[in-house]
């Protein structure tokens, strides 16, 4: 059964029964988590940025992202990772995919956006068991979730080429996409998500996650860390 629900309540409700659970977010957890293993470094995701990501940094020797979307430091931006040193282990604070991703119950915890959706399908396809797709959503100010059309329809493109009995709710997402995918780019870059970014000077961190099948990751997370199993046997 492939089952899907928004955010931290969907991985609680879900992910216990799953044999993978499967992270969407967009704009731009997920797609800076390919950009980065797609060039052979490793992502660690932290919830929080404050000073315990520093310590957690030193921990691992590894990097830590800067607290703020930057295009001259490695950060939540995406175009910032284009260019990564190989090897490079980095800590990616993000309140919405890291926070799931570390949360999760199941054997198997991946994340997708819409750059690797079919790669990160086909293997899903080749492991039995429930599958869970949860869409992170971004934060309004007071916390509470904002349903990101842009995690929707990167949920719906997953579904869509993922192999077994959809629920009500995949079902519907599946269709969401299928209704939209001619038009995906420009109703994600005219979504408030793409509004935003738009805004803040990063239109080109729209161009990067929106660029189709460009990754070449399949991100699982193994202790506590994201590595490319297209390299690595989990």
């Amino acid at each position: 059964m492939i089952n899907c629900e928004w955010g931290v309540e969907g991985v609680r409700k879900y992910s216990p029964g799953s044999e993978i659970t499967i992270i969407i977010d967009v704009l731009s957890f997920s797609t800076c988590v390919d950009v980065a293993l797609s060039r052979n470094a490793l992502v660690y995701p932290y919830k929080y940025k404050d000073e315990s990501a520093i310590e957690y940094a030193k921990d691992n020797n590894a990097v830590l992202a800067s607290f703020k979307r930057s295009k001259e430091e490695l950060s939540l931006s995406p175009q910032s990772l284009m260019n990564i040193k190989e090897g490079t282990k980095i800590i990616l604070p993000s309140p919405n995919g890291a926070e799931l991703s570390l949360n999760t119950y199941s054997n198997i915890t991946i994340t997708a956006c819409l750059r690797n959706y079919k790669i990160v399908a086909d293997y899903v396809n080749s492991i039995n068991g429930n599958i869970a797709v949860i869409p992170a959503g971004e934060k309004w100010q007071n916390g509470s979730i904002r349903f990101a059309i842009e995690d929707y329809l990167g949920v719906g493109a997953l579904i869509s080429v993922l192999n077994g009995e959809l629920s009500a709710e995949s079902f519907a997402a599946k269709k969401y996409f299928e209704a939209f995918e001619s038009e995906l780019k420009d109703v994600i870059i005219n979504s408030y998500s793409g509004k935003e970014l738009i805004e803040k000077g990063f239109s080109e961190d729209l161009e990067i996650a929106l660029d189709m099948f460009s990754g070449n990751s399949i991100p699982v997370l193994k202790e506590k860390c994201f590595v490319n199993s297209v390299n690595i046997t989990i």
